[in-house]
């Protein structure tokens, strides 16, 4: 089937342009509510104003997009672009998670929020450890929107009638990503996890919260049936774990004047990722030795370099990039075939190639 042209109505950069000015006047919302707490609530209002700044916007995009496969027609704007920006707030509360999980010192090329809470913390000259008020800020912050991402679902303007059934999916999302992130800390924690078990966390950490429930829940305000769910979830899934082992890919080759993370940031951290266990499996005996016993350990540029070279020699890069291919052509392949509005299907289809094919 030829691959439909794009339309002519959809800007992605107003679209995230759009977003970023809901996001803006909920934030605004939530610091009138907290201005009574006075000016540490503020400080909590500004970090959070940081991490809910910048971004690919790809979750909010699927939500809309979501919505639109089932009904073109917007009826409410400004209701929907709401309902979008609750997966902001979801994503920003796991990074802000993730990255004091992580003990990552950067995010988009500022400061991770731990380490911001922490270096304020410093700098008054307070009392007590400031590493540990920044990592109790950040668990709050995230909690905090976490909390609001449900609240800005649930208040977005629709009917109850239309967001209830959205509010079912978001609840599963929730638990699915708390979940996966949990099984992400118990890999690292053994030090070992083979490819299906990599692939299990991905999928639970990431791929489906980034593609797949973002569809349905725009799907879902767009009173979709069940059977249209499931005719997403097989464009959405495959799309969505090509997606995160891009990230993954990015994670170890990536350039950090773009990705705004160090060189191997992965490899510090320990991630065990589908790359690593392929690699581990590829490696001759000294290769997979040296690289399992470096992984989670501080590395500098010569050691990032080494790394890299064992992995690629493996052939575990090259075949992760075989699979991204594979997932992403059978979720297009699925799209193309389920019969959805044909303005969404284009901007799907380009969704997948920006998600899959991200060039750092």
């Amino acid at each position: 089937m030829p691959a439909p042209t794009q339309p002519a109505e959809w800007d992605a950069e107003a679209f995230r342009t759009a977003l970023q000015s809901t996001l803006d006047e909920f934030l605004d919302e939530q610091e009138t509510r907290l201005a009574p707490l006075g000016p540490d609530a503020a400080r909590l209002l500004t970090e959070a104003r940081v991490a809910l700044d910048g971004g690919k916007r790809f979750r909010a995009a699927f939500c809309w997009w979501g919505y639109r496969a089932i009904q073109p027609e917007v009826e409410d704007e400004r209701a929907l672009l709401r309902a979008c920006a609750a997966m902001e707030l979801l994503q920003a509360s796991a990074l802000v998670h993730d990255d004091l999980m992580d003990a990552s010192d950067t995010r988009r090329g500022r400061p991770a929020t731990h380490k911001a809470l922490e270096a304020e913390h410093v700098a008054a000259g307070w009392r007590g450890d400031a590493e540990q008020y920044g990592a109790a800020a950040a668990i709050l912050l995230g909690d905090l929107l976490l909390a609001w991402s449900g609240e800005l679902l649930r208040r977005c303007g629709l009917s109850f009638e239309r967001v209830a059934p959205a509010l079912e999916v978001f609840a599963l999302c929730r638990t699915e990503v708390i979940a996966g992130q949990f099984l992400d800390v118990s890999v690292q924690a053994r030090a070992h996890a083979d490819v299906e078990t990599a692939m299990t966390v991905l999928r639970y950490k990431s791929a489906k919260y980034s593609i797949e429930r973002p569809l349905h829940i725009g799907a879902a305000l767009a009173g979709a049936t069940e059977q249209q769910l499931d005719t997403l979830t097989e464009f959405g899934l495959p799309l969505g774990e090509a997606f995160q082992l891009r990230d993954d890919l990015l994670g170890v080759f990536g350039d950090p004047a773009t990705t705004g993370k160090p060189a191997g940031d992965d490899l510090v951290e320990g991630k065990r990722t589908v790359l690593v266990a392929l690699a581990l499996d590829g490696s001759d005996e000294a290769g997979a030795a040296t690289l399992d016993a470096a992984l989670g350990t501080p590395l500098d540029d010569t050691h990032v370099a080494e790394l890299r070279a064992i992995i690629q020699a493996s052939g575990a890069a090259d075949a992760v990039e075989r699979k991204i291919t594979e997932l992403s052509d059978r979720a297009v392949e699925r799209l193309d075939a389920a019969g959805f509005d044909a303005g969404a299907t284009v901007a799907l289809r380009r969704l997948a190639g920006l998600a899959t094919q991200r060039v750092f």
